[in-house]
């Protein structure tokens, strides 16, 4: 009965990769498939773009599977610590290790991703999700990812 949008989105609030799933899966299961989904074509010769400067999410991405995956693909992760994680890494001292590298300055452009999903939520369709089918709901979710982009 519930039902989640993954979405990538660029710095302009234009979706790049959608992914929709169960309510019940966890948002960092998805992002290695979010990540895969990613394919911008060069507006001049050259191989699409596959992988971000970087990923800008909330404290629930804060994981070290996570972060493990991002540094594999050399992606800079944008996400801050959990405050359980910050309390045990003082807790333990210098045996802590030290903090992940956290940039304020670009954290403030997460707010495009949750205007992008604020804008799709006044499809009324897709806020409470009137379609039976998963591939309904999807289509219905990449027609307003299309919208989004003819406005932009």
């Amino acid at each position: 009965l519930t039902t989640k949008i993954h979405h990538a989105v660029d710095g302009r609030g234009r979706p790049l990769a959608t992914i929709v799933t169960g309510g019940q899966r966890n948002d960092g299961a998805v992002l290695a498939q979010v990540l895969a989904e990613i394919h911008v074509p060069r507006p001049g010769p050259g191989a699409a773009r596959t992988r971000p400067e970087a990923v800008i999410a909330d404290r629930a991405y804060a994981t070290g599977v996570i972060r493990t995956e991002l540094r594999r693909r050399r992606i800079r992760a944008v996400i801050p610590d959990k405050k359980d994680q910050i309390a045990a890494r003082q807790r333990r001292g210098s045996r802590g290790g030290r903090p992940p590298a956290f940039d304020e300055q670009a954290y403030r452009g997460r707010n495009v991703v949750e205007r992008y999903f604020a804008l799709a939520k006044q499809w009324r369709g897709l806020a409470t999700r009137y379609d039976k089918l998963a591939i309904t709901y999807r289509a219905a979710v990449t027609i307003c990812a299309i919208l989004t982009w003819l406005r932009a």
